[in-house]
C-alpha cells in the first residue's frame, strides 16, 4: 500500500486532472455537438457529453445487456489473441462513437498530445476514442506520445476480454476513472435493461436536470437502486467465487437460467472518500468488488436516503474538482492479498480510507482473494518460466540432433520422421510428446486466464513460441498423415491442428502487425492434401491450390528449402509428377534447381 499525492499515484499533473473535469461538463453544455477541442499548453483536450435518453445506453435489438462484438477493423488489438475471441463492448456506447469518427480523425491531425474527457455517457465516448488512437499509433512506425483518457463517473464499456486486451497491449495505464462512493451510473449497466426500464427514463432526466426531479416521486428512485444492487451483488459474489475458487451451487443454478452482466472495469479507478482521501485501485476484481460493497446498506432504513444520494453523487464530482487536489491523499491498494480483514481497532491512512468506503469484512476478504488471484497468476508464470529450460534444450535437441542429421543422409527430417525407420525417430516422437505436455499446459492456462493478461505479448514468448512451433509442427503433421488421420477425422489444418500452434501463431502474427498468415510451419499439411486430391482429380481442377501452395513457399523460401525442396522429400516426388508446363513456369523452379545444384555439389565432396 502506498500513501502519496494524486499526481504520483495516477502519473497525471493536478492541474491536468482540473481541466478534464471542466472540459467535461463545458461539453455537457452543447451537447448538440460531436465533442468539442480544448487547448491547453502541453495538451489537445477532446471532450465528449453525455446523453440522457435510453437508445444512448442500452440498445436492446443487441442483447439483454445491450453489448455487441467490437469492430474488428477499427480495434484489431481488443481480442484473446490465442483464442481468437474479440472484445464485447456497449453496443449504444459504440455506435455513438462510430458517429462522431469521421469528424474526430480531422481534429487529430495535430501532434500535440491529447487527452480525451467525459463525465457520465461521454466517458465511453472518450474511451473508445483513446483506445482507438492507440491501435493508430500501434501501427504507425512514427513515435507518438500515447493519449490519456479521463472520465468521471463512467458507466462500464467493455468485458472481460476488453479488460483483458488493455492490459496486454500496456494501454490500461492510460486510463484513469473518477468515481464517487454511491454514484449509480458505473454500476447501472450491471443490471440487464429489460429490469431498468420502468424507470430508467425518468433516472437519466433526473441525472440530466440534477435533481431528483420525479425520480422522488413514490419508489422511483429506490426501486431503480435496489435493482441495480441486487444485479451488482450477483456478478461481484459470482466473481469472487471464481476468484476463490469456489463452487456457488445456488450462483451456478443462477447463471444457467439468468445471464449475468458481462462487463468488467479496467484501467486505473480513482474512489474518493467523505474527506482528502481517494483510494487508487487498479486490479479490475477489486474495482468490481469495491463498486457493490461501497454501496451496501447497513439497514434497510438506509434504503431510500442511499437511494437518492446515488443519484446526487453523479454530480458530486463538481464539489470534488473544486478542491485542492493537490491536497488529496491518494492510497494505492497495490499489495491487496495483505489487506487486514477487518478495520475494528485499526487507525491508519489506508483502513481510514476503506472505512469511509463502507467497505466490510466480506468486501476486505474478497479484495485479499482478487489480490491473491493476481500474485497467482504470476507464481503461473513463474513455473512457466522454469520449464522454458526444459522447451530450449528439446528445441536445441531437434535441431542438432535431428533435422540437422537427417539432411545428412539425403532426406529431411519430415519425411525421416513420417517413415519412422531410425531409433532417432523414435526419440524424436517422444521430444515432441514432452514438448506438447508442457505447451498444451500453458495453452489451458491461457485459456482459463490464469496466466497474466501481459504474457502473449511478450517477446520472448513470442520468440520461443515461434521456434517451436516452426521446428515442431511438421513433426505433428508427418504424424498425423501417416496413421492417416484424414481418413477418418479430415484434414489436419481443419480438424487436427493442436491449439499450442494456433494460440503460438497468432502470439507473432500480432506481434508483427503480420497482414499475411505465417504458415511456414504448415506447408507440409498443404503439400499432403494437394497429394490426396491429384490422385483422384485431373491438374485443372486442383491448379489454383498448387499455384498458392508454391506463391507461399516461395515467400518461405528459406526456411523450407532444406527439408522441402530436397530430392528425395515427399513434396519433390509428387512435384515431379505435374505437367511439365507448370514445372517449368513455376514461381519456385529456380529455388528447386539451385537447391539441386547445391546437393549434388554437397554429395560429390
Amino acid at each position: 500500500m502506498v500513501h502519496s499525492r494524486l499526481e504520483d499515484a495516477t502519473g497525471l499533473k493536478e492541474e491536468l486532472i482540473g481541466n478534464a473535469w471542466s472540459a467535461a461538463v463545458k461539453a455537457h453544455k452543447h451537447a448538440d455537438k460531436p465533442f468539442l477541442l480544448d487547448k491547453t499548453r502541453d495538451f489537445s483536450i477532446i471532450s465528449f457529453a453525455g446523453s440522457w435518453s435510453p437508445e444512448a445506453w442500452f440498445s436492446a435489438s443487441d442483447s439483454s445487456f445491450g453489448e455487441t462484438k467490437i469492430d474488428r477493423q477499427l480495434f484489431p488489438s481488443v481480442r484473446s489473441i490465442g483464442l481468437d475471441e474479440y472484445a464485447e463492448v456497449n453496443s449504444a456506447f459504440f455506435r455513438r462513437f462510430e458517429a462522431i469518427l469521421g469528424k474526430l480523425k480531422d481534429v487529430l491531425k495535430a501532434n500535440k498530445p491529447v487527452v480525451f474527457t467525459g463525465h457520465s455517457a461521454g466517458g465511453p465516448i472518450a474511451i473508445l476514442a483513446t483506445i482507438w488512437l492507440l491501435e493508430q499509433q500501434r501501427n504507425s512506425n512514427t513515435n507518438f506520445t500515447p493519449p490519456k483518457c479521463i472520465t468521471f463517473g463512467s458507466p462500464l464499456v467493455g468485458n472481460f476480454i476488453f479488460s483483458h486486451a488493455l492490459n496486454r497491449e500496456k494501454w490500461s495505464i492510460h486510463f484513469v476513472h473518477f468515481v464517487t462512493r454511491y454514484d449509480i451510473v458505473p454500476r447501472v449497466h450491471l443490471a440487464p435493461l429489460p429490469s431498468l426500464q420502468p424507470h430508467l427514463q425518468t433516472i437519466l432526466t433526473s441525472l440530466n436536470s440534477r435533481s431528483l426531479g420525479s425520480a422522488s416521486n413514490g419508489n422511483v428512485a429506490t426501486e431503480f437502486f435496489m435493482t441495480v444492487m441486487r444485479n451488482a451483488s450477483a456478478v461481484a459474489s459470482n466473481a469472487a467465487c471464481h476468484l476463490m475458487g469456489n463452487t456457488n451451487l445456488l450462483l451456478d443454478t443462477l447463471k444457467s437460467f439468468v445471464k449475468l452482466s458481462p462487463y468488467s472495469p479496467f484501467g486505473t479507478y480513482i474512489f474518493f472518500t467523505d474527506s482528502e482521501k481517494v483510494v487508487v485501485v487498479t486490479n479490475p476484481d477489486a474495482v468490481l468488488q469495491i463498486l457493490f460493497f461501497a454501496c451496501q446498506l447497513s439497514s434497510e432504513s438506509e434504503c431510500d436516503n442511499i437511494a437518492h444520494q446515488s443519484l446526487k453523487a453523479h454530480w458530486e464530482y463538481e464539489s470534488k474538482m473544486r478542491q485542492n487536489l493537490e491536497l488529496l491523499h491518494a492510497i494505492r491498494l497495490d499489495e491487496l492479498d495483505k489487506l487486514p480483514l477487518s478495520l475494528t481497532g485499526r487507525n491508519t491512512p489506508i483502513t481510514q480510507a476503506l472505512n469511509e468506503l463502507g467497505l466490510s469484512s466480506r468486501a476486505l476478504l474478497n479484495l485479499r482473494a482478487a489480490g491473491s488471484y493476481e500474485e497467482q497468476k504470476i507464481k503461473n508464470q513463474e513455473r512457466m518460466s522454469l520449464k522454458k529450460q526444459d522447451i530450449e534444450k528439446l528445441l536445441n535437441w531437434l535441431e542438432e540432433n535431428y533435422r540437422d542429421v537427417c539432411k545428412v543422409d539425403g532426406l529431411g527430417y519430415y519425411d525421416a520422421f513420417k517413415l519412422q525407420k531410425d531409433p532417432k525417430d523414435f526419440q524424436a516422437n517422444i521430444k515432441r510428446l514432452e514438448q506438447a505436455g508442457i505447451w498444451d499446459e500453458i495453452v489451458e492456462m491461457l485459456k482459463r486466464y490464469e496466466l497474466p493478461d501481459e504474457f502473449e505479448g511478450q517477446d520472448e514468448w513470442i520468440q520461443i513460441g515461434t521456434r517451436f512451433r516452426c521446428l515442431y509442427e511438421p513433426l505433428d503433421i508427418a504424424n498425423y498423415y501417416r496413421h492417416s488421420k484424414n481418413d477418418d477425422t479430415g484434414p489436419y489444418m481443419i480438424k487436427g491442428r493442436p491449439k499450442r500452434y494456433r494460440f503460438t501463431q497468432r502470439w507473432l502474427e500480432h506481434n508483427q502487425k503480420m497482414t499475411e498468415p505465417s504458415e511456414v510451419s504448415t506447408l507440409w499439411a498443404e503439400v499432403e492434401e494437394l497429394r490426396i486430391q491429384t490422385r483422384t482429380k485431373l491438374y485443372a481442377e486442383c491448379s489454383r491450390e498448387i499455384l498458392e501452395l508454391e506463391k507461399k513457399m516461395k515467400r518461405w523460401v528459406n526456411e523450407i528449402e532444406n527439408d522441402m525442396l530436397l530430392k528425395k522429400s515427399t513434396f519433390m516426388e509428387w512435384w515431379k509428377t505435374l505437367p511439365e508446363h507448370h514445372r517449368s513456369q513455376s514461381c519456385i523452379r529456380d529455388d528447386i534447381e539451385r537447391m539441386a545444384n547445391t546437393e549434388d555439389a554437397t554429395n560429390s565432396m
